[in-house]
């Protein structure tokens, strides 16, 4: 998947949870991504994340420690 793809999807969901208390935010984020997203995309995500994360939300970036 193309990163600004991938990017925008991500925050989309952190998006959806931002109204939410932070931890239950994370916590909801991380859910989401454990369940519907594929490991491949998961794969590409942390690869993302360790070449700097440009772009992604914050919950996405502490979602991701937690998968």
């Amino acid at each position: 998947m193309k990163p600004k793809l991938m990017v925008h999807m991500a925050n989309q969901i952190a998006d959806f949870f931002a109204a939410y208390p932070h931890e239950e935010a994370v916590a909801g984020v991380a859910d989401h991504l454990k369940k519907f997203w594929e490991p491949r995309m998961m794969r590409q995500l942390h690869e993302y994340i360790a070449q700097g994360g440009e772009g992604l939300h914050a919950l996405v970036l502490e979602a991701a420690q937690k998968n």
